[in-house]
C-alpha cells in the first residue's frame, strides 16, 4: 500500500512539539543548577555565621586650642615693611595679654618678606613697587573659651588698622586616646544586641566571635552627620561627638 504524504499541518505541529520539549529539557536543567548554586552560597553564608556592625558615641569637649593669625602688610621699602610688622605685632600681643593671655602662650614667627614686581602685559619689568612682609603669630592655651571669646572680639583691633588675619582657632580633644578604649566596649555590645536580634527573627542564635574590625573614629560637631573612610576631625567647634564603629563576625547556631 502506498503512504500518503503527512500534511504541511501536522509537519508543523510536530516540529513546534519537538521544540517545546527541547526547550523545556534546556530550562529544566539551567533552574537545577541555577537552584545548585543558590544552596551553595546559602551554605557559605550560614557557615561564615552572621557580620554586624556596632557603634557608641559620647559628647566630648576641647580641652586644648592652637590659634594662629598674622600680621602682613606692604610697604614701600623693607624696611618699612619689617617696621610695621613690628608695630602690629606688638599691638596684638597686647590686645591678647590684656585680654587675659599669658605670655608664654604666645609664639611668634620669624619675619617673612618678599618684593612685589611690576607685571605688563603679563611680563615682570624688573621694577621694584613694595614689599610684602609677614609674620605668624601662634597661641596655644588649655583655655578654650578664652581662646574663644578672643577670637570673637579681633575685630576690635581691625578697626585700630592693625592689618591682622585671623585663621581662626582650632579645638581639640587631648583625651580621644582614652576614650577609645570605653567606645570600642560599648561598640562590641551595640554589635551583639543587633546580632542577637537578628538571629532571633529567624529562630537561631549567636555563638562565638571569629573577627572583629574596628572602623575610624569620627569627632564631629553635635549635629553633624559627617563621616570619613580614613576618619573625620572636626576642629572648629568646642562641643564634639565621637563616634565608634566595629564590625563584628559572629558564628551563628
Amino acid at each position: 500500500m502506498t503512504q500518503l504524504p503527512e500534511s504541511p499541518i501536522i509537519t508543523i505541529e510536530r516540529r513546534k512539539a519537538v521544540t517545546i520539549i527541547i526547550s523545556a529539557l534546556l530550562v529544566a536543567v539551567a533552574l537545577g543548577g541555577g537552584l545548585m548554586k543558590v544552596g551553595s552560597g546559602f551554605a557559605a553564608r550560614s557557615a561564615n555565621g552572621i557580620t554586624v556592625t556596632g557603634s557608641a558615641k559620647v559628647a566630648a569637649v576641647a580641652d586644648n586650642a592652637v590659634w594662629t593669625l598674622s600680621v602682613a602688610l606692604s610697604a614701600p621699602r623693607v624696611s618699612d615693611a619689617v617696621t610695621k610688622i613690628g608695630v602690629g605685632v606688638d599691638a596684638l600681643t597686647k590686645y591678647l595679654t590684656d585680654g587675659g593671655l599669658p605670655i608664654d602662650a604666645i609664639t611668634l614667627g620669624s619675619v617673612s618678606t618678599y618684593s612685589i614686581e611690576e607685571v605688563i602685559n603679563g611680563n615682570s619689568t624688573g621694577r621694584i613697587l613694595s614689599y610684602r612682609g609677614s609674620r605668624d603669630v601662634t597661641v596655644r592655651s588649655t583655655n578654650v573659651q578664652l581662646i574663644s571669646k578672643l577670637s570673637q572680639g579681633i575685630g576690635s583691633i581691625l578697626q585700630n588698622g592693625v592689618p591682622v588675619n585671623n585663621y581662626g582657632p582650632q579645638y581639640y580633644v587631648s583625651t580621644l586616646a582614652d576614650l577609645r578604649p570605653q567606645l570600642l566596649s560599648e561598640a562590641m555590645k551595640d554589635a551583639k544586641v543587633r546580632a542577637d536580634a537578628l538571629t532571633k527573627a529567624v529562630g537561631g542564635s549567636v555563638g562565638n566571635v571569629s573577627s572583629v574590625k574596628s572602623g575610624p573614629f569620627q569627632v564631629t560637631t553635635p549635629d553633624s552627620t559627617m563621616t570619613s573612610d580614613m576618619g573625620a576631625y572636626d576642629t572648629s567647634s568646642i562641643n564634639k561627638t565621637i563616634t565608634a564603629t566595629v564590625s563584628v563576625t559572629f558564628d551563628t547556631k
